[in-house]
Formats: C-alpha cells, sequence, structure tokens
C-alpha cells in the first residue's frame, strides 16, 4: 500500500499535518479526526451486529453444518483477489495525488523563471508590477478552477489582486492578460523574439500544469469499478461469518469487523487522495503553495 505523505501548514484551508512518521505509538493510541476509526464507527458498529446476528443464526439453527466446513479456502481465495483490487485501486489514486503534485511543483518552478526573467527587463515599475500580478494571480485562479469556485470566494487572494474581475474559465483569461502583455514588449522593442518566445514558452508551461491538474480532476476512477469494489468489500465481509463460526464461534463476529475496518479504511483513503485539490486533511497544501508562490514573486521584482 503507498505510503500517504503529509504537509504541515499553518493555514485553515488545505491544511495538512505535520508528523514523525517514526514514532509508532502516537499513530497508534492517538485518534486523530483523519483517522478512519472516526470516519467509519457508525458503519463498523453495524456491521459488528449483523456479524453477530449471523453467527447467532449458524450457531442456534445450523450447528455443524457440512456446507459451512469448506467454505474457509473460499474466503481464502477471494481475499487474494480483493487484496490485489484494492493494492490497484490505492496506487491508482496516489499516482494522482502523485502527479497532481508535480504538476503545482512545476507552477512553483514556472512561475519563478517567469518572474526572474521578466524582473531584469528594462520596462518600468508599473510594467514589471502588472506582470507580477498576473503571475500570482493565475496560481490563485488555478487553485479555486480546481475546487470549482471563484477567486471573489478566496479569503486568502492579496488585496492588491481583487481589483481584477475576470469571466469565466479565470485562468485562461489570467494567461491571455499575460500573453497580451508579453507581445506589448515585443511591439515595443523592449525584447527580442528569442526573449518573446522564452517567455512565451514559460506561459504555456504554466497552462500545461493547468492542463494536467484539470485531468486529474475530470476524469475520476469509472464509476462501475468504485462501484463493484465497495459492493465486493460489503458482501464478503458480511458473509464472512458462514466461513468462520465453525471455528472461532461468536469471535468470527470480530473478525469480520476487523477484515471491514482494514479493506474499507483502504477504499477510504483511496477516495480522499484521488482528488488532491480540494481541502481535506491529505489533500495538496495549494493555498500554502500559493502564499509561497506570491512571496518568492513579490521578492523577485523588489530586487
Amino acid at each position: 500500500m503507498p505510503k500517504v505523505f503529509y504537509i504541515c501548514t499553518s493555514y485553515t484551508l488545505s491544511a495538512m499535518i505535520n508528523y514523525n512518521p517514526k514514532n509508532w505509538l502516537s499513530f497508534i493510541f492517538s485518534f486523530h479526526k483523519s483517522d478512519t476509526v472516526r470516519m467509519l464507527w457508525k458503519e463498523l458498529l453495524y456491521i459488528s451486529i449483523l456479524s453477530i446476528t449471523i453467527a447467532y443464526i449458524e450457531i442456534t439453527f445450523f450447528p455443524g453444518a457440512l456446507f459451512l466446513k469448506n467454505l474457509t479456502t473460499v474466503y481464502s481465495l477471494l481475499g487474494f483477489v480483493i487484496s490485489l483490487l484494492l493494492v490497484f485501486r490505492t496506487n491508482t489514486a496516489y499516482d494522482r495525488w502523485w502527479e497532481g503534485r508535480k504538476a503545482w511543483g512545476a507552477l512553483v518552478n514556472d512561475t519563478r523563471s517567469l518572474s526572474t526573467k521578466i524582473a531584469v527587463l528594462d520596462i518600468s515599475q508599473k510594467q514589471k508590477e502588472t506582470f507580477r500580478q498576473l503571475i500570482t494571480l493565475f496560481v490563485f485562479a488555478t487553485k479555486n478552477r480546481l475546487r470549482n469556485a471563484s477567486l471573489e470566494s478566496d479569503q486568502e487572494l492579496p488585496d492588491d489582486l481583487k481589483q481584477y474581475s475576470l469571466p469565466d474559465h479565470q485562468p485562461l483569461s489570467v494567461q491571455k492578460l499575460l500573453r497580451i502583455e508579453i507581445e506589448g514588449l515585443l511591439k515595443q522593442g523592449v525584447i527580442s523574439p528569442e526573449v518573446w518566445r522564452a517567455l512565451q514558452n514559460d506561459v504555456d508551461s504554466l497552462v500545461n500544469s493547468l492542463g494536467v491538474c484539470e485531468r486529474i480532476l475530470n476524469t475520476p476512477i469509472p464509476f462501475s469499478y468504485s462501484l463493484f469494489i465497495k459492493k465486493f468489500i460489503f458482501i464478503y465481509v458480511v458473509t464472512m461469518p458462514l466461513a468462520f463460526v465453525p471455528l472461532f464461534g461468536y469471535l468470527s463476529a470480530f473478525i469480520s469487523t476487523f477484515v471491514f475496518y482494514a479493506l474499507v479504511s483502504m477504499e477510504l483513503l483511496a477516495e480522499e487522495i484521488e482528488d488532491p485539490f480540494g481541502s481535506d486533511l491529505n489533500d495538496l497544501p495549494t493555498d500554502q503553495l500559493c502564499l509561497m508562490i506570491e512571496k518568492n514573486c513579490r521578492q523577485i521584482f523588489e530586487q
């Protein structure tokens, strides 16, 4: 099962968890709000009651039934199959999370590259300030686009960027404004065609990272696959006492509940990280990254 990484940030949105991966005791004996036990306690209770009921019926009305004695082998095979499905599920979800992280890493690098190239140009301070605002605005617009929100609703948006009113697809509107400013420098003779091409390549990279994030967001795990896994887990766990009651009696209800917890927790974690652009605890710290980019751009242009 792939590891789930956390990054600490002090911001309220997209605040990820700082932790020491070597401190096993704190993991085992603490119940953080992101712990799947807290998320699934009702389901665990229902499965326990249902498993105990099935065990009671089997022990009371079908003691020593021959057709139940060989089910252990069948459930061992099914357990192997479901483990393969869940490994594929979690790996696929983690690939989406990691690809989103690489796209945002590229955004950080490309905004720094574009800012540095523009900051050394022989242009007015007002023009540099316009570029700084547009570069920063693109990142904030991208974050909100991925959250199906608008810039106007972003509480972290710097005050000097709230003057912009952008329609529809806001990140694309910002990149268009960036290209217009760059074209203006070329027409004025401030930059050569080679510099113009380098600046356009950086803007292209920004748009490419946006496209990668939108592809991740708009291409969820196929519905049929997700539905099948959930039904498979439920049927597998609910009927598990049939196989284990002859061996463990009422203890089979505890076994079924624990297996349900393990399997559903993996599915729950996969669901959470397959969309890494929200504000869940395991999502990417996009708020922090936006503010870091804003700080970097301001530093570059003020030097």
